[in-house]
């Protein structure tokens, strides 16, 4: 016993001492510099902001003020409009990628390029794209007079239709790729082996198809909405006053008020709101892995 713990501290040294990790260390050492630096940092300093005081004493004011009044409307608005704009992804993401799913790989591949690519537009581009479309005289309304539509043109922008309109096409891509790639994986003889018992198409949708895509679908209606937490561009562009959101909330704060305590404060609401989705759709995914390793077994 005595021997063992006369060596235990040798074993740290002796690690040290080898060559392979003193040269892994230095590898390492600039990661872990940028870490520091870029990500632990900010977000250290940023949190000691939201609990200090005017005149420097520790506070917990500028939390209950983001929890209370108008900034826990912005709160609630910020959640309601990212959790619409995950259900509409996941609705229209779930058609696109399943209709692409089934085409051969050349034209699959065709169909992603002209989902992807527009994503590689600058986001103020495409907002304002949106807005020209929506507007009274806009593409969309145009088109609904010219078709006589009653109660045509509609007010389509600076409402909460708009920004979850322009927040949905920003966030489709990601949903449709994150889907396009469960799908794919989907081993079809199941599908043709439920078929061949004699079960339908809804059958097979319902209690085959649908568990085993499930996983996919609540990981990309979650990214979704955490991406939607934090979006400024297009809220603040195709909004009105009752949709600002936590992002615009913050920039107002910062630009107009110059209040940085309330705007750090409301900045770690938000990171702990995204954190807390991130490690549900690493849940949701490590639960999807597993029911799939089951199911392979």
């Amino acid at each position: 016993m005595a021997a063992l713990t006369a060596t235990t501290p040798a074993r740290p040294r002796k690690l040290l001492a080898s060559r392979k990790t003193r040269v892994g260390i230095l590898y390492a050492l600039p990661v872990v510099v940028y870490l520091l630096v870029l990500f632990v940092y900010p977000i250290f300093s940023t949190l000691l902001l939201s609990l200090k005081d005017a005149d420097g004493s520790f506070t917990l004011h500028w939390y209950a003020d983001a929890l209370t009044g108008v900034n826990l409307s912005v709160l609630f608005t910020t959640l309601r409009i990212s959790a619409e704009t995950a259900a509409l992804s996941l609705v229209f993401g779930f058609v696109l990628a399943q209709a692409i799913s089934r085409l051969k790989p050349i034209l699959a591949g065709l169909a992603m390029l002209v989902v992807v690519v527009p994503h590689f537009v600058s986001a103020l581009v495409r907002t304002y794209g949106w807005i020209i479309m929506l507007g009274d005289k806009g593409l969309v309304n145009e088109s609904l007079t010219s078709l006589s539509v009653p109660g045509a043109p509609f007010q389509l922008l600076y409402n909460e239709l708009g920004v979850v309109i322009g927040t949905t096409s920003m966030m489709l891509p990601y949903t449709v790729l994150l889907l396009y790639g469960v799908m794919r994986g989907v081993d079809r003889r199941l599908l043709a082996a439920a078929a061949s018992m004699g079960a339908g198409k809804v059958t097979i949708f319902r209690r085959i198809y649908l568990p085993l895509v499930a996983p996919g679908l609540a990981s990309a209606g979650l990214l979704s909405f955490i991406l939607s937490l934090g979006y400024y561009i297009t809220p603040a562009l195709m909004g009105g006053p009752n949709q600002t959101m936590i992002a615009t909330l913050i920039n107002q704060q910062v630009t107009k008020e110059n209040q940085w305590n309330g705007a750090a404060a409301q900045g770690v609401i938000l990171l702990v709101l995204t954190l807390a989705g991130l490690l549900l759709v690493k849940a949701v995914t490590s639960l999807g892995a597993s029911r799939r390793k089951r199911s392979a077994t």
